[in-house]
């Protein structure tokens, strides 16, 4: 699969953001526990950035780095087009490891903040932001939602004023499907 800057842009998208900071008024999950946290999810949703613009399929891989962090693998295509796109970076945690916050990477020494501000008891969905309100993604580890489930993360995400009437939803179906077994 080529490496395409796509996705690897989010690295210099959350730098640009600014920080490894949280959205203001906003609290990350406590009692969080990474290994349950590992493994694949699918992009539901996200609030539009160039670094991820046209790309559907999108799915991130955690997995543990030899060093402690969190080794994060993006993945997505543009499928009209057929261009694959695959960014490797690593996460660590921003004080107790408990807390559902990280900062994560891309490129080099620059992070930008990974805020997780729900989590299911099963970890079977996440609400995501980055260090501000720009930022916000809905994962699962389906590649749907349930309609009640994925309203009910909208509604958390605006009343925490996240502008959410201008989330995508992410395409996740049978094109998917075919394009995941061809890769």
């Amino acid at each position: 699969m080529p490496h395409l800057p796509l996705l690897a842009t989010l690295g210099a998208g959350l730098l640009l953001a600014g920080c490894t900071g949280i959205p203001k008024g906003t609290q990350p999950v406590t009692g969080f526990e990474l290994d349950r946290y590992l493994g694949e999810w699918y992009e539901i949703a996200r609030l539009d950035h160039s670094f991820e613009r046209g790309l559907d399929c999108v799915t991130a891989d955690y997995s543990l780095r030899d060093d402690g962090g969190v080794r994060v693998l993006n993945r997505g295509v543009k499928l009209d087009e057929g261009e694959a796109s695959e960014a490797e970076g690593r996460a660590y945690f921003i004080g107790d490891e408990d807390v559902g916050r990280l900062k994560v990477s891309f490129f080099g020494p620059f992070y930008g903040g990974y805020n997780v501000l729900a989590l299911d008891d099963e970890y079977q969905w996440s609400l995501v932001a980055g260090p501000d309100r720009d930022y916000l993604w809905i994962l699962a580890r389906t590649p749907t939602l349930p309609d009640a489930t994925y309203r009910a993360l909208a509604e958390r995400a605006e009343r925490l004023e996240f502008p959410v009437e201008e989330l995508i939803k992410v395409e996740q179906g049978q094109a998917c499907a075919s394009w995941r077994m061809e890769s």
